[in-house]
């Protein structure tokens, strides 16, 4: 059966990594203070394909100021459950490596499923599912009012988790830079923008890439709760010209720390 369209959907929810204070608030460099829990549910649908949502989680522990765990994942449905997909499944640590008054730095990595299950295959399908390792790093600005922050990472993903030699997937090979910002407008509300570029190294590729832009508005509940409306853009190169996806992505999100 036809897989989710889900590319810019989940790309709504991938992990936020870090930030300069114990307040959630979608700051692109949050991090939970040691001994707490932070949670950020998302659910996002597209314009062009109403008929589809994704339901998405991640769950974080701040082991110390410095070092986090995360765990992400994301269940989807069309048609009214006719097709469902449970995927990707991922896992990932932070640690802040610098922590100097306004500015902020973090090393990261990540391993990640994806689809675990699906109507179209069948559970960790090993013709369909793939595996991903990412590492990469991370750093910004906060100031009072708005913050600015930028990364850098690589993929390596493969039908299998250690088979470093098997060619059956391609592109294989990705690197990922993307920049973030907030803007504070006041002790309720806050902007959130951002926009990232996933370009592949593989001589198969064929310069494939995918430009990904979004834009958000957070209010914030309390200093321990927000809630977002959000909405993407995604432009690809495969073969040919730089194409436009059909419509936009658009979705709600709710974080907590506890």
């Amino acid at each position: 059966m036809k897989k989710l369209a889900l590319t810019s959907l989940l790309a709504m929810f991938a992990f936020s990594g870090a930030h300069a204070a114990n307040i959630i608030d979608g700051n692109p460099l949050y991090m939970p203070k040691a001994g707490h829990f932070y949670s950020e549910t998302t659910v996002a649908s597209h314009s062009e394909h109403s008929d589809t949502w994704v339901l998405g989680e991640e769950f974080g522990y701040g082991i110390t100021d410095r070092l986090a765990i995360e765990a992400g994942t994301a269940l989807a449905e069309k048609d009214t459950f006719d097709h469902s997909q449970w995927g990707p499944f991922a896992l990932g640590l932070t640690y802040r490596v610098l922590d100097e008054g306004a500015w902020k730095a973090d090393v990261y990595g990540g391993y990640e499923i994806n689809p675990v299950w699906g109507d179209h295959a069948s559970f960790l399908d090993k013709d369909l599912t793939a595996y991903t390792w990412t590492a990469g790093v991370r750093g910004g600005y906060v100031a009072g009012d708005w913050t600015i922050a930028g990364h850098f990472a690589f993929e390596y993903t493969n039908t299998e988790s250690f088979n470093w030699g098997d060619e059956l997937l391609v592109p294989q090979h990705a690197l990922l830079v993307g920049l973030d910002a907030q803007y504070v407008i006041d002790e309720n509300w806050n902007l959130v923008a951002g926009v990232e570029y996933k370009g592949y190294t593989d001589d198969e590729a064929h310069d494939a890439g995918i430009w990904d832009g979004r834009f958000g508005v957070n209010y914030n509940i309390n200093p321990s709760a927000y809630v977002g409306g959000y909405v993407d853009a995604t432009l690809r190169h495969a073969t040919g010209d730089w194409e436009f996806d059909d419509g936009f992505g658009f979705g709600v999100k709710f974080g907590v720390d506890f």
